[in-house]
């Protein structure tokens, strides 16, 4: 907005600056942080009066997670008002890929909030039917792929080889579309522990910011045989706003937790992950620096096939960071090793860039 209203006054000074998206990255990023750490404590108390409970808490997990019941959920409208806030004020809207971005960012976070909802007055942990959620999820998607591949091909881009490309067609729309989906119920399945989606959220939301700031330059992306995606920078400052909305949250929700993110900020921050990686046309990218994200699902989704086909686990819990905290590691130990696992994987992604 302040770009546009920069350029519509006619104020060149303050255009020419605001023009560099390195500057509006940084502005964004600063901007989100500093809304959520002001907006935050407010928050969370309001969400504790009104929840009374807070968040339900599984009796069958870990016994030490009987001790966070009364800690309120639903902190992901805290990381999403100091998320648009900063977009509104810092971004170049004018660009589909961004509206498309923002709307499966808006449109999962509305799904979580009635899943969240929906658990807090029932005080129960399932929540809205998965079958339900889906489907919503894949309209959102549907909608957002709609507009993206409106400014994109459809063909699917493969690491570490130079122009080695997969014509998709038609189909490129249903692909987009599971990748978004997929990221927003991967990153929801891995907000178990204080910290521990937040901060991936944050590494995984960097490392894209730089690819969509390479993909976004014509320059760039020829020196590096990568995909050119005209507008693709401005999914960098997009980036930003998750890093600084997610600092400020981690902030609140570093051990212990004063308040969960809950479905409400897992699953749009995961569809916003989701939306960035096709929007910069770096969808099997993204499986590698959300790598941990990946594991997260895949474990659920082992756990429940083999037990319905044997009766048998596989992990002792599932997702698998409660597997580890099963085996004897504390919290925090899981947590710091699993934040780790999330930058050796950014970077393993960013080394595709001049790997080809």
């Amino acid at each position: 907005m302040l770009y546009l209203l920069a350029e519509w006054l006619g104020f060149e000074g303050a255009l020419n600056l605001v023009r560099y998206q390195t500057f509006r990255f940084g502005a964004t990023l600063m901007t989100a942080l500093i809304i959520g750490l002001i907006i935050g404590p407010r928050f969370i108390n309001m969400l504790r009066v009104r929840q009374g409970k807070g968040q339900p808490i599984r009796e069958d997990g870990p016994q030490t997670h009987l001790a966070k019941v009364g800690t309120p959920t639903m902190g992901g409208l805290m990381i999403l008002v100091a998320l648009m806030i900063s977009l509104l004020l810092w971004m170049d809207l004018r660009s589909p890929l961004v509206w498309a971005c923002v709307a499966v960012t808006a449109g999962f976070g509305v799904i979580g909030f009635f899943d969240d909802y929906d658990k807090v007055t029932k005080n129960s942990h399932k929540g809205v039917s998965g079958k339900v959620r889906l489907l919503l999820e894949f309209i959102v998607a549907g909608v957002a792929s709609y507009l993206i591949v409106s400014q994109i091909n459809t063909n699917l881009y493969v690491p570490f080889f130079s122009d080695v490309q997969i014509p998709l067609g038609p189909f490129y729309y249903v692909f987009a579309a599971f990748v978004i989906v997929g990221a927003g119920n991967a990153v929801n399945l891995t907000d178990g522990l204080d910290g521990l989606a937040i901060m991936p959220v944050i590494i995984a939301a960097g490392t894209f910011a730089i690819i969509a700031y390479l993909v976004g330059r014509v320059d760039y992306s020829e020196y590096l045989g990568i995909p050119y995606v005209e507008g693709a920078g401005e999914l960098a400052v997009f980036s930003a706003a998750i890093m600084g909305a997610g600092l400020a949250f981690l902030w609140f929700n570093a051990p212990p937790a004063a308040v969960f993110m809950g479905d409400t900020g897992s699953l749009a921050l995961g569809g916003a992950l989701g939306a960035i990686a096709v929007a910069s046309h770096h969808e099997v990218v993204l499986a590698i620096v959300g790598g941990l994200f990946v594991l997260e699902a895949v474990s659920v989704i082992v756990q429940v096939f083999w037990f319905k086909r044997t009766g048998k686990r596989v992990f002792r819990m599932a997702p698998i960071h409660h597997h580890f905290e099963q085996l004897g590691w504390s919290e925090s130990k899981v947590v710091i090793r699993f934040w780790i696992i999330a930058i050796i994987l950014a970077l393993i992604g960013l080394s595709t860039l001049k790997l080809r």
